[in-house]
């Protein structure tokens, strides 16, 4: 079976397909409608090791330039208790060696968009190193009359004049109870086609997370649904890691 991704540029535009992708990781399918959500499907296991610091040598005789794949995971919530935070923060506690995973905090620092604003407050000058640091963004988001809440608009508002997410990977998780969430999907997505990203759609789906399976860490006590929140992520760290230059070898040999 193969997956593939699309690439939206604009709300208007067609959705194309770049078949040829091949499945990197036997977790769960997934086929995603342009507007609504599906749910995700886990087989059971995922890793818990913490990734190996970036260009760290391995301690074989021969090691490889080590670039380990970075996700920053942005919650469109603002509310403490948040399902989304919760359900980002747990994808950063289960990041396997295959990925990094650094949750954005700054939503609520963001002062409201002014086009051309010059110099651009601390706040934003921020925004655009943690997603320049990033190899792929995953999101995350409420629905707020009957769209993206407005906090997430304006983030996503302030990439606009540095092309910030212009060509790079993206993704969404709906954690919402099924039938909920459709528009903030459907605004989120035609947000993203106007700034250029690359939505990645095998790593974009529905993973309900309910308010009770949340523990007092803040993190999701549900493994299986902590596990789909890791497949979807896995998905996405996989697809810009194959966009990524290989790494080159070097021998330790003398």
């Amino acid at each position: 079976m193969q997956l593939s991704h699309n690439r939206i540029r604009g709300a208007a535009s067609a959705v194309r397909d770049n078949s040829g992708w091949a499945k990197p990781y036997p977790l769960w399918e997934i086929a995603t409608p342009l507007v609504t959500t599906t749910p995700i499907h886990w087989d059971g296991a995922y890793e818990t090791t913490r990734p190996r610091p970036r260009n760290t040598p391995d301690p074989s005789p021969v090691a490889a330039v080590v670039t380990i794949t970075r996700i920053l995971l942005i919650s469109g919530s603002t509310r403490e208790g948040s399902t989304n935070t919760a359900a980002l923060r747990s994808i950063a506690a289960d990041a396997g060696s295959d990925f990094e995973a650094v949750r954005f905090d700054g939503l609520l620092g963001l002062p409201a968009f002014v086009p051309g604003e010059e110099p651009e407050p601390p706040a934003v000058e921020a925004l655009h190193r943690q997603l320049a640091a990033a190899d792929a963004v995953l999101f995350c988001t409420p629905e707020y009359a009957g769209m993206i809440p407005g906090s997430l608009k304006n983030l996503l508002e302030w990439t606009v004049g540095n092309a910030d997410l212009s060509e790079k990977p993206v993704a969404y998780v709906n954690v919402a109870y099924e039938g909920r969430g459709e528009a903030a999907v459907a605004t989120l997505r035609t947000v993203l086609g106007y700034v250029g990203a690359e939505l990645v759609e095998a790593a974009c789906g529905r993973i309900t997370v309910l308010q009770s399976s949340i523990g007092p860490d803040g993190l999701v006590a549900d493994q299986h649904v902590r596990g789909c929140l890791n497949a979807a992520a896995r998905a996405l760290a996989a697809h810009a890691a194959e966009l990524a230059e290989p790494a080159t070898s070097v021998s330790l040999d003398t």
